[in-house]
């Protein structure tokens, strides 16, 4: 593969694109493969709908040379080619990682740094190992800072994100229990998500470490810069007030940044807005335009978003679930004031051989505190003792919902991305 001839073709159509569905003219098409689709069969199609160029695998698919680039590996191209525009990139790359968090703590960086800069950064949650070079490849000459997420379920996956982003800041937002499938165990989990820090350890990096999560501090030990954030003891500190369902942040210490109320819900988003202070005003955003830019932040694609549904206020984080964001928003939940307050949770899943305990340790957690209804949907729900609802799917809890006529009511809606809690509402 000759990079250097892919760049220039890339240097004169700067947009990147793997899917037909969503090709512009002028767009360069990789055909990448997955499990049960080639992208080399869509090559010539995108040809024909206007992209400037089609890069495939498969010399089969090779039939048009002028307008084509044969290649061993598609995705390997795109992310050699991401590197090789990252390194033309003189700009402040912050990659973002952790179990809880990564996105939400991605958008609010997002709004605060972008009330003083040119920020770009990780669309949706494209985090993984198409999205992350797709991500790089979007940023264009005129950015002067780069906000980069990173997900993972496997080791080394960090490590290698990092060998193409070459980040110069990073975050671990929490390490919690996620993908333990893949992980094989929370020390899995620390271990993976450590390999952000790793990199910046040995490339003179930067980290923003959450003092309040103590084995943040110790995992970050050794890295050149450290700035911390947090409740006390750290760089940047607030205070979380969280007696609504929306969360209020007031900023200590000598900062102009002051109060801040915020969309979210939940006192679990305090690091998060507090990550986006210490941010922002490290990158030299003026203070007082911190909190106008945080506050402006509404959440959305099912992540704690608060909808008002008649009389009823409806808590809807949904996007996603494991054992310690649940933990959070139950707790969040059982602090908030309300009348009557009713629950619909989905299963959690990839806990592997930890599923069954995990679930019943949430059965545990929810029988502390007194609820007008709790109905719990699929999965393993169903293997285990509990006294409440059990509804197979998300469509038999949207109809019990829907039958039950609530008035006045606090309703938590949270589940794994695959048990689709969403549709409770639909």
């Amino acid at each position: 593969m000759n990079i250097e001839q892919l760049y220039s073709i890339y240097q004169q159509h700067r947009s990147v694109q793997t899917d037909t569905r969503k090709l512009k003219a002028n767009d360069i098409f990789f055909a990448l493969k997955g499990g049960n689709f080639n992208g080399n069969e869509f090559a010539a199609k995108a040809l024909e709908m206007g992209a400037a160029c089609a890069v495939v695998d498969e010399a089969a698919y090779f039939t048009v040379p002028e307008k084509m680039m044969l290649v061993d590996d598609a995705l390997e191209a795109l992310q050699q080619l991401a590197l090789k525009h990252r390194q033309q990139l003189n700009i402040p790359f912050l990659a973002i990682t952790g179990t809880n968090g990564k996105t939400t703590t991605k958008e609010l960086i997002n709004a605060a740094l972008s009330a003083g800069l040119k920020t770009y950064a990780t669309v949706g949650n494209l985090n993984n190992h198409i999205g992350v070079p797709l991500t790089i490849l979007s940023i264009q000459p005129d950015v002067e800072i780069a906000v980069i997420e990173m997900g993972a379920n496997h080791q080394l996956e960090i490590a290698g994100y990092c060998e193409i982003a070459l980040p110069t800041h990073g975050i671990i937002t929490n390490i919690g229990k996620a993908h333990l499938e893949g992980f094989g165990s929370e020390e899995g989990v620390k271990k993976a998500k450590g390999e952000l820090y790793d990199f910046l350890r040995g490339n003179n990096g930067t980290v923003f470490v959450c003092n309040d999560h103590g084995y943040l501090t110790e995992m970050a030990k050794g890295i050149p810069h450290i700035i911390t954030y947090g409740g006390a003891e750290a760089d940047y500190t607030g205070e979380a007030i969280a007696d609504t369902a929306f969360l209020a942040v007031q900023v200590k210490g000598n900062s102009q940044v002051g109060f801040i109320q915020t969309q979210l819900v939940g006192a679990y988003n305090f690091p998060n807005v507090m990550a986006a202070v210490a941010v922002a005003t490290h990158f030299g955003v003026p203070e007082k335009d911190i909190a106008p830019a945080i506050a402006s932040y509404v959440p959305s694609n099912n992540r704690s978003q608060v909808i008002q549904q008649g009389s009823n206020t409806i808590i809807m984080d949904a996007y996603n679930a494991n054992p310690s964001s649940m933990k959070a928003a139950i707790e969040n939940f059982a602090g908030i004031q309300a009348d009557k307050k009713i629950l619909l949770l989905g299963a959690m899943m990839e806990l592997g051989t930890d599923s069954i305990k995990e679930h019943q340790d949430l059965v545990t957690l929810l029988e502390r505190t007194h609820w007008d209804a709790v109905v719990l949907v699929g999965g393993d729900f169903k293997k285990i003792t509990h006294p409440y609802i059990f509804l197979e799917n998300s469509t038999e809890a949207g109809k019990w919902l829907q039958q039950q006529q609530f008035e006045h009511a606090h309703i938590l809606i949270k589940g794994s991305r695959s048990t689709g809690m969403e549709k409770v509402l639909s």
